[in-house]
């Protein structure tokens, strides 16, 4: 006999989704409208608005993908790379293979800057790859490693990329609303992220910048995008502020409520704000988790705030210690990914969740479960 799902409630300290705030949640209970009611054109443009302001941008191609982040990112590659490119991609951790893999796949050729997992992306490799390949099309990085809690940093990689005038793609999945990043200042011309991650809103939409130069190579491109759905040229016209809207596809839209609710909130308490409460949170279990003997896999140099992996300790069973911990106290932090299973958990103090509460009840299981 079928019944109505009704899940336990969790404590999320894992590498995301974060807890979706009480306000967000409500949002999503909100009446349906239609995709081209003009009330939820009206929310549309102030989704647009909202999200040019978290991600600094005056970037006119600012939108909610309706897809979730790995989606954003193979957004970014249909759209603005073809067949035979190279794009100079930096991998040292997971989703740095997947922007590999994306490149890939449209059929353009990726020249690879490998760093160690757990270290930031090295700008002077970076800067050899450019040189040795004048005519890369792009650079394709990722601001905040999830698999890893390691912040490269964008400013200078983008500086770089401007100097030998190729595309910057950025994976900001983690970073958005968590930590310092701004697009135009830096110069980032394609950028998506992710709403359930420090946006503390559902999974499943994916936030997107395209600035003017990426928006012209779209246009100019010489073959079709090889997606349909993922083709920003068709999107463009639904979510345009001028004249007519023409329809792409039936938006997610009570999702889309939970998105604005969520980007209000981050107005409302202040970008700066934000980026700052998630750090003083990160130095609160910095100074807990240091206590009971557990050290940090990033040096405090490249350490993202809101993503923390961190060392298991000898002798302690990874999956053990999370079963204990969901189990016993309804509380999930993550697992280490690909060559850093069984050695590390990731903690995230995103959103939310990065509150003193979250931190407070994390290291009173961790101490009890570690005996």
């Amino acid at each position: 006999m079928f019944e109505s799902f009704n899940p336990t409630p969790r404590t999320l300290m894992g590498p995301g989704p974060s807890n979706v705030s009480p306000r967000v949640l409500g949002a999503l209970a909100r009446p349906t409208v239609g995709h081209l009611d003009p009330q939820f054109i009206g929310l549309m443009d102030e989704i647009k608005q909202l999200l040019q302001y978290a991600f600094c941008t005056k970037n006119e191609f600012t939108i909610a993908l309706s897809a979730p982040g790995s989606a954003g990112m193979e957004a970014c590659i249909v759209n603005l790379i073809e067949p035979h490119d190279k794009v100079v991609v930096c991998i040292n951790g997971v989703f740095g293979n997947r922007l590999k893999e994306n490149v890939e796949r449209v059929g353009a050729l990726p020249i690879v800057v490998e760093d160690k997992w757990g270290e930031p992306v090295s700008v002077e490799k970076v800067a050899d790859a450019l040189a040795a390949n004048p005519d890369a099309k792009a650079l394709a990085f990722v601001h905040a490693e999830t698999s890893t809690g390691t912040r490269s940093d964008a400013k200078s990689l983008c500086e770089l990329a401007q100097q030998y005038d190729v595309l910057t793609i950025v994976d900001a999945v983690t970073s958005l609303g968590g930590c310092e990043l701004k697009v135009d200042d830096w110069g980032i011309d394609a950028i998506y992220s992710g709403s359930q991650k420090c946006l503390s809103c559902v999974p499943g939409i994916s936030p997107v910048s395209f600035s003017d130069k990426a928006v012209d190579v779209l246009k100019q491109r010489k073959t079709k995008v090889p997606s349909w759905f993922l083709d920003q040229s068709l999107v463009m016209d639904y979510w345009s502020g001028e004249g007519k809207r023409s329809y792409h596809h039936t938006a997610p839209i009570n999702s889309l409520y939970a998105l604005h609710e969520s980007l209000l909130m981050l107005k409302q308490e202040g970008l700066e704000d934000a980026w700052q409460r998630h750090s003083q949170m990160h130095k609160v279990l910095h100074t807990g988790l240091t206590r009971l003997g557990i050290g940090f896999l990033v040096d405090e140099d490249h350490r993202l705030p809101q993503l923390n992996s961190v060392i298991v300790p000898n002798g302690v069973h990874d999956a053990q210690v999370r079963t204990t911990l969901l189990n016993k106290y309804n509380l999930e932090i993550g697992a280490g990914l690909g060559q850093l299973a069984g050695k590390t958990w990731r903690i995230g103090l995103m959103g939310t969740t990065a509150q003193e509460q979250s931190i407070a009840l994390l290291l009173a299981a961790l101490e009890d479960t570690l005996g």
